[in-house]
This record gives structure tokens, C-alpha cells and sequence, in this order.
């Protein structure tokens, strides 16, 4: 004779750990640190090779730009050592507005620094100028959140 409560609690458990917070279909944890970039704390967080930094602590002057806690500065993968992405530039002129470029550029040998370079418009007052710069964005390890 089978007692069914035990089978329907074990499956249970089991379909539980899928769908918890922080876990994926394959049991992959969800990674999630702070990091210091130009005077503001960003939180990174990772699964599997997607990699998202978002602004955790802006820094005062970036309010104006309608930067907040969540708003996202980068998104995009690690291969290996080695970041690529979307990255966005804030301005109080374009509130809401970011201006969207790629990034890439290396992890640290310890991994507790992100270094990433870009070449985007310079814009003045929400109009483009035809002018480029090169961005570079640092990111280094503080703690977990």
C-alpha cells in the first residue's frame, strides 16, 4: 500500500526550491554583491553569464538626472574574464532619457574589479552634437549586499 502525504510532500519540497527567489530551473544561485563606481554604490547582481549593475547609493548629483536606487547603469555578459554590454549616461537636461552604448573590457585577475570602456555621443542638452568620447567605467568590489 503507498502513503501518498510523504510522495506529495517530497514533490512539493522539490517544486518549492524551483521557484524561490534567487534560484533558476538548473539550481544556480543568483549572485548578489555591492560595488563602489565613482562615488556611488551599485549592486551587481549575476545568473549565469547575465550581469546587471544597478545603482544601489547614487551618488547626491546624480539625482538630478532621475537616477535612483534600481535604475540600471549596465546590463550584459562575463565570458570568462571579460564583460560586454550596454552601458547608460545620466543627464539632468534628459531625465528619464539615458543614453544607451556598448562597453567591454576586463575582470581583474582577483576578481574584485570591473573595467569597462566605451565610445558614445556627447550630447549637449539632449541633442547630439556629432562629437564621440570614450567612457570608462570602473566598478571594485565592496561587500555583499
Amino acid at each position: 500500500m503507498i502513503n501518498w502525504k510523504y510522495p506529495i510532500r517530497a514533490v512539493t519540497l522539490v517544486l518549492l526550491g524551483f521557484v524561490l527567489p534567487g534560484l533558476t530551473f538548473t539550481g544556480q544561485a543568483m549572485a548578489d554583491s555591492c560595488w563602489n563606481h565613482n562615488g556611488s554604490l551599485m549592486r551587481l547582481q549575476a545568473q549565469g553569464n547575465q550581469r546587471w549593475l544597478s545603482y544601489e547609493v547614487p551618488k547626491p548629483g546624480l539625482r538630478n538626472a532621475g537616477v535612483q536606487r534600481g535604475t540600471l547603469l549596465f546590463n550584459g555578459a562575463k565570458n570568462g574574464n571579460w564583460y560586454s554590454g550596454t552601458a547608460r549616461v545620466f543627464s539632468k537636461y534628459c531625465p528619464g532619457s539615458p543614453l544607451e552604448y556598448f562597453v567591454e573590457g576586463p575582470v581583474r585577475g582577483d576578481q574584485l574589479q570591473v573595467t569597462v570602456t566605451g565610445t558614445r555621443e556627447v550630447f549637449n542638452k539632449c541633442r547630439p552634437t556629432g562629437r564621440y568620447t570614450t567612457d570608462t567605467l570602473v566598478f571594485t568590489y565592496s561587500h555583499q549586499c
